[in-house]
């Protein structure tokens, strides 16, 4: 891994990173930076929207209730993998970013010819938890890091890999455009971004229950769920970002539960609860209460369960090469749509 993950990247873990081991527990946690600089480096970029530390140890409490196989994350991260059974190309070297680490590994079953892979989370517990499930998966001919680290300051040498993968993880960065132009410098050239972000009609049931319900109840609103990225946003991303080919596609997926609070655990063990940094820590016990039975009174289907959205936007984009298809320079047409038009006209008539 020396080889992939650069200096700058190295100082950068040495800095922030810093691994604890509480004795008599056997348990371990991540620390960052020292006791008063830490949380500044963390929180440098420049737009915040998201408490990153707050991210980190959502998903440290995650790696402890994870489901062995969560059929939502399952689907999503096998169709993402699907994307790589169309390219003709092999990826050697590839890097897996936070979200549905496990999944990813445990799914890729020899797709994209992958020989080296990194997988890479913020949590400590996270990438524990991939390790651990090292042993388990079937193909054992990938070797494979782990490294943790941070996608808003990506510690891996440029022009490195061939494929940077992402499943349900930079939906929570606060500089995606500065996250994914941090992976297209570390791809080789020709070499691919794939990755499955949130879209904004996420859990639209959710917060439709959740606004009525505050309305009611404290006579006004608050940020409860998290502000994602728009369909029309992501092609817009993938091209100021710098990938050339850019592809984007949309899935919804409806999910059913018994209540709101099954719901809301399945949210937990995802690490897909509330991080923004304007939210309000408290909620009203009658609040959360009415939330739910507005839930159900407005979605519940009858057999009594309820359902919920999750959107996912698919992203695809191509490190520049000299291979890949261009456009034609702008009035370099030799044939006008008007005689097209009339070859068709003359067609029709014959």
């Amino acid at each position: 891994m020396r080889g992939v993950v650069g200096a700058r990247g190295r100082s950068y873990l040495q800095r922030l990173w810093r691994t604890r081991t509480t004795t008599g527990t056997g348990t371990r946690s991540v620390s960052t930076g020292d006791e008063h600089g830490g949380d500044e480096v963390l929180q440098s970029s420049k737009v915040k929207i998201f408490d990153r530390n707050l991210k980190r140890r959502q998903r440290d409490r995650a790696a402890w209730l994870m489901r062995t196989k969560d059929s939502l994350v399952d689907t999503v991260a096998d169709n993402l993998l699907d994307r790589l059974e169309d390219c003709k190309k092999t990826f050697p070297t590839a890097l897996c970013l936070g979200g549905s680490l496990e999944a990813i590994r445990r799914l890729l079953r020899g797709r994209g010819a992958v020989e080296k892979l990194i997988m890479m989370d913020t949590s400590y517990d996270m990438v524990k938890l991939c390790k651990d499930a090292e042993q388990d998966v079937t193909d054992k001919n990938i070797e494979t890091s782990f490294l943790v680290g941070d996608e808003e300051f990506l510690p891996i040498k440029e022009s490195s890999l061939d494929l940077v993968i992402s499943c349900l993880g930079l939906h929570w960065t606060n500089d995606l455009p500065g996250a994914m132009i941090q992976s297209r410098l570390a791809l080789k050239p020709d070499g691919l971004f794939l990755a499955a972000i949130l879209g904004g009609e996420t859990l639209k049931e959710l917060r439709i229950a959740c606004t009525v319900a505050q309305m009611e109840r404290e006579g006004g609103i608050s940020p409860r769920l998290s502000p994602l990225a728009q369909v029309r946003d992501a092609g817009n991303l993938l091209t100021r970002a710098g990938f050339n080919l850019p592809g984007v596609d949309v899935d919804e997926y409806t999910v059913r539960y018994n209540s709101a609070l099954e719901l809301i655990e399945h949210l937990r063990t995802m690490g897909e609860t509330n991080a923004l940094l304007q939210r309000n820590i408290m909620l009203k016990r009658e609040t959360a209460l009415a939330t739910a039975a507005i839930y159900e009174s407005m979605f519940a289907s009858e057999d009594g369960t309820i359902p919920a959205t999750f959107q996912v936007i698919y992203m695809t984009g191509w490190k520049e090469h000299h291979s890949q298809q261009k456009a034609k320079r702008r009035g370099s047409a030799t044939i006008s749509f008007n005689d097209i038009q009339k070859q068709f006209t003359r067609g029709r008539s014959g």
